[in-house]
């Protein structure tokens, strides 16, 4: 059992970096300005308008795998309010891992909210302002989620989908988020 515990206490000093890896051209940097925590507001959540409820919700990112990645975990309800029995279409504890390939020059994403049974996969890119992320589902429903009105403090995020066999996208999701200051 020893060893399971060092293994344990070993895995944020191997998997947190404190920077982007060079090999990443700094313009390319789509990411790197979300390393830290945030705060939520959630204003849709899986196409419901659940903007009264007073939704908040928590993010957390970082830089990994040597600076090759940004790792987020993403919570909703906030961990100090998740009590008795989670709501199983109100509940997210999932992480995403956007991984810089340099081959594609663009991120290649990683999605898994394994409280709330989803999954995605998605390609990431600055447009413009923006960073936006384009994907496939299996069933042939395309995914666009991005930030928008980014600033150092705050940024606007959107989720949306686009049926296979349609051409209209629906506002799945979407968050207000304020930068949490750091505590040194």
């Amino acid at each position: 059992m020893v060893v399971a515990e060092k293994i344990t206490d070993a895995l944020p000093a191997v998997l947190v970096s404190r920077g982007r890896a060079p090999q990443i051209p700094e313009h390319e940097d789509a990411y790197g300005w979300l390393v830290g925590s945030w705060e939520l507001d959630v204003l849709r959540y899986w196409g419901k308008d659940v903007s009264a409820q007073h939704l908040k919700g928590e993010a957390h990112f970082a830089w990994v795998l040597e600076g090759r990645a940004i790792q987020d975990v993403w919570i909703m309800p906030r961990r100090f309010e998740r009590k008795g029995p989670p709501n199983k279409i109100l509940n997210m504890y999932g992480t995403t891992l956007r991984a810089w390939d340099p081959t594609i020059q663009g991120w290649r994403i990683t999605w898994t909210n394994p409280a709330g049974e989803h999954h995605e996969t998605q390609i990431g890119r600055r447009q413009g302002r923006d960073v936006v992320q384009t994907g496939t589902r299996p069933d042939g429903t395309v995914t666009r989620w991005s930030f928008r009105e980014i600033t150092a403090n705050s940024f606007h995020w959107f989720g949306e989908s686009q049926p296979a066999t349609g051409n209209r996208w629906t506002l799945d999701g979407e968050f207000r988020a304020h930068r949490i200051p750091r505590e040194d």
